[in-house]
C-alpha cells in the first residue's frame, strides 16, 4: 500500500480523521436564554482554551488567534490544515445538533457540505440529529437521501426551549424512532457524544451505559462512542468486549498524547485494547479543535510503557495496529476499498505536494497580508 512518493513520514500510512468539526462559537451564534452564560458562553470559552493550551511544547504556532477561532466554520482553513499540513488522507466531517445552544447547531453541516464538494473524495458527512426537533424524522431523510451522510451523529442533551433536557440512546420512545428510521434507510454508523459534558449541565447523560442497549436492539448497526476513555474509561472498554458493534472514537481523547508522562494515554488505549478494541477504535484529532499534525505523529511515535504491559496485560502497540487505528479500521466499517481510494487521492490537488504547510496557512496568510 504504498504511496506514488515519499512525501513526509507515514506516507505509506492511511490516516482517517473519524471527527472534524468547523465550529461556529461567535456571540451572534449564541442562543438567548437564561443558561446561556451556563452553557453557550462556558462551551465556547472551553473549546478555546482547549484549542490553545493542548499545543506541542506550548508552541503558539499550533494555535489560532481567538477569534479566528471563534469563525472557524471555514471550508478552506479546515482542508489546508487537514490535507496540505498534515498526513491526514480522509476526513469524516461531523454536524452537531446543539440547536438550543448555538442556532446553527455549533458545527453546521453546511462546511462539511462546501469541503465535500471541494474534495468528494476526502470527505465524507455524519449528519447531525435532535431528537427535539418536530421534524426529526424527516430531517433523517433529507440527511441520507439529500447530503448523502455516511453516519449519524447524536447528542444527550441540549437545550430545549430554555431548559436543559436529555435523553438515552436506548430510550425506546425518544431514540429508538430515530434508529429505526436510520436502519430503513441504509444507515450502518452512529456516533454518539459522550464523556465530555457541555457546560455547567448534569454529567451523566454523558455516561456511555446507554450504548448497550442500543447495541442489544440494533445488531446490524455500529455505534461510535465519540470521546471515548477520556471519563468512563472501565464501561467503555467494557462494552467493546461485551458488543462486537460498538466502537471507539478517539476525538478528544488522543489530546492526552501531549502530557509529559505518556502512561494517561497508555492506559486510556490500553484498557480500550485489551477488551478487544484493536479492530474497533478510530483515530481523531477533533479538526479544528486541534491542529491534526502533531498528534499523528506523536501517535505514531507513541509506545504503551514496557511496565504497563507487563503488570497491567496490556498489548504492545505494535505499527499494525497503529495502522489499524488511524485509518483502517474506520475505513474497514465504511467499506472502503483503501487501495483504490489512495490511487484516487494521489492525483488531487494535495496529493501532488511535495511537503507539508505551515500549520493555519491555509486562509492566515491571505488574512495577514490583507
Amino acid at each position: 500500500m504504498q504511496s506514488p512518493q515519499n512525501r513526509w513520514p507515514l506516507d505509506d500510512v492511511f490516516v482517517i480523521d473519524s471527527t472534524v468539526h468547523g465550529y461556529n462559537t461567535l456571540p451572534e451564534n449564541h442562543v438567548d436564554g437564561k443558561y446561556k452564560e451556563r452553557v453557550a458562553i462556558q462551551l465556547s470559552d472551553t473549546l478555546y482554551a482547549g484549542h490553545s493550551k493542548l499545543i506541542p511544547d506550548g508552541d503558539p504556532k499550533w494555535a489560532l488567534p481567538h477569534e479566528r477561532f471563534r469563525h472557524a466554520s471555514d471550508p478552506d482553513l479546515m482542508g489546508h490544515a487537514l490535507f496540505a499540513e498534515s498526513q491526514t488522507d480522509v476526513c469524516i466531517y461531523h454536524g452537531t445538533p446543539l440547536y438550543g445552544i448555538y442556532r446553527d447547531g455549533g458545527s453546521p453541516l453546511a462546511v462539511g457540505r462546501a469541503m465535500r464538494e471541494r474534495w468528494p473524495d476526502r470527505v465524507a458527512l455524519y449528519g447531525p440529529v435532535s431528537p427535539w426537533q418536530a421534524d426529526a424524522l424527516d430531517r433523517i431523510d433529507r440527511l441520507v437521501e439529500e447530503d448523502k451522510v455516511l453516519g449519524l451523529k447524536f447528542y444527550p442533551m441540549d437545550l430545549v426551549d430554555g431548559e436543559i433536557k436529555s435523553y438515552r440512546l436506548d430510550d425506546p420512545e425518544i431514540a429508538f424512532p430515530l434508529l429505526e428510521r436510520a436502519q430503513k434507510l441504509g444507515v450502518k454508523m452512529i456516533a454518539t457524544h459522550k464523556a465530555i459534558p457541555q457546560g455547567q449541565v448534569p454529567s451523566e447523560p454523558f455516561a456511555p451505559f446507554d450504548v448497550a442497549g442500543a447495541a442489544t436492539a440494533f445488531p446490524d448497526m455500529t455505534f461510535e462512542v465519540v470521546h471515548g476513555g477520556i471519563a468512563f474509561l472501565e464501561e467503555t472498554a467494557w462494552q467493546m468486549q461485551r458488543f462486537p458493534n460498538v466502537t471507539v472514537n478517539l476525538e478528544g481523547s488522543s489530546a492526552y498524547l501531549l502530557q509529559r508522562s505518556p502512561r494517561r494515554f497508555a492506559e486510556l488505549l490500553g484498557s480500550l485494547l485489551m477488551w478487544g478494541g484493536e479492530d474497533r477504535i478510530f483515530w481523531s484529532t477533533g479538526c479544528i479543535a486541534h491542529h491534526p499534525r502533531p498528534f499523528i505523529e506523536l501517535f505514531w511515535d507513541f509506545q504503551i510503557p514496557e511496565d504497563m504491559c507487563r503488570d497491567y496485560g496490556y498489548p504492545a502497540l505494535t505499527e499494525q495496529i497503529k495502522r489499524k487505528i488511524l485509518g483502517l479500521n474506520h475505513a474497514r466499517f465504511l467499506g472502503w476499498d483503501v487501495d483504490a481510494l489512495r490511487r484516487k487521492l494521489a492525483g488531487d490537488e494535495f496529493g501532488q505536494l511535495t511537503s507539508l504547510a505551515a500549520p493555519w496557512s491555509g486562509t492566515l496568510q491571505r488574512e495577514r497580508a490583507a
